[in-house]
């Protein structure tokens, strides 16, 4: 791409995930942050809708701040498949050439996400949980040029112990993954329309169009941790798998769920799914209470945003008492079990 063409790249577009003709909360979470960036750039914000019949979404995209839908519509993308699904997001960039381009960071997003950046020649940051509108370099460099109006893009980097912001300065789109629950979606705006564009590609299937023989849904009976008004996560402190009993225990009397560190999912307490952190989940629940958890930053990366934030911890100098609303010092052997005593107490009193 040569630097001349990047004037004609404008629009903040939004990879609209489905599955079986369900949107994934992603992409109404990507439009809320299209939104912003789109307003500091004085442009739009565009979801991409890929699938097959799936134009019936668009409304409701239309309803989560998107203000088109381009619609590619082919019998071929009635499930993701790598190739045809990279085929159509790549025709959608080189045809509508968008300055910013936005994908969740789910198992799908991961997959075609860095497929399609290298197919239009551009650069892709990883795992966002930041992005906004600013200058790079962010401060002056001796005689090299600031850009304004840049997608800064931030991440935790080096397995999480600081963060980097990365920009994409002389290559267009500026694309970026983001982690589903990291971003917050608009309350949508009800009999919101969206202008609807039709692009078909073309889909010629050749060796790359894997075939699919069967498709196997896994049937989870975990609760969604993502979705919790209140959760009880336990590290590596609990001890033992059978001492989560204790945390169950006060979860059940809260109405809560109980989740966890990466340390309890490595020797095998509890399953990934119940894993909140920077390679766990993102959470942002009323309550979270972390218990017998360290506290560190790939950690707290994951449940900072909770609104109340409750440590029961025996080491005092642990890091999670920083970001803590309320922290109790002692042993969770003891104090875990009394406050669901008086919990169950004070329920029943009512």
């Amino acid at each position: 791409m040569n630097k001349m063409g990047l004037e004609e790249y404008k629009g903040v577009f939004v990879f609209a995930q489905q599955v079986d003709n369900t949107l994934n909360g992603v992409a109404f979470e990507l439009l809320g942050k299209g939104k912003e960036l789109a307003k500091d750039l004085n442009t739009e914000v565009t979801a991409v809708l890929i699938g097959s019949d799936v134009k019936g979404l668009a409304d409701q995209l239309a309803e989560y701040g998107a203000d088109k839908v381009i619609v590619v519509d082919d019998p071929e993308l009635k499930n993701y498949r790598t190739e045809p699904y990279a085929h159509a997001l790549a025709s959608v960039i080189n045809e509508f050439k968008p300055e910013v381009m936005l994908v969740g960071a789910t198992a799908i997003g991961r997959d075609l996400g860095p497929t399609v950046s290298a197919r239009v020649a551009t650069g892709l940051t990883a795992d966002c949980t930041v992005l906004e509108i600013g200058d790079f370099p962010i401060n002056p460099v001796g005689n090299q040029e600031q850009k304004h109006n840049q997608l800064l893009m931030t991440r935790p980097a080096f397995g999480g112990n600081t963060i980097a912001t990365i920009a994409c300065p002389d290559n267009r789109p500026q694309m970026a993954t983001v982690r589903p629950g990291v971003m917050q979606k608009i309350a949508p705006i009800k009999g919101a329309k969206a202008e609807v564009i039709e692009f078909n590609p073309g889909f010629t299937p050749n060796n790359r169009y894997v075939e699919i023989m069967d498709i196997v849904k896994e049937v989870k009976n975990t609760a969604n941790i993502m979705d919790a008004k209140i959760l009880v996560s336990g590290g590596r402190g609990v001890g033992s798998k059978e001492n989560f009993k204790l945390l169950e225990d006060l979860a059940e009397v809260l109405g809560g769920t109980v989740s966890c560190s990466r340390a309890v999912v490595e020797n095998g307490w509890l399953p990934v799914d119940l894993q909140v952190g920077q390679t766990g989940k993102t959470v942002r629940p009323q309550i979270y209470f972390a218990i017998g958890i360290s506290g560190a930053i790939q950690h707290v990366a994951g449940m900072e945003d909770s609104d109340l934030i409750i440590a029961i911890n025996k080491d005092e100098d642990a890091p999670i008492f920083d970001v803590a609303d309320y922290g109790l010092v002692g042993d969770l052997n003891k104090i875990v079990p009394a406050l669901t005593k008086a919990l169950k107490e004070e329920m029943a009193a009512k």
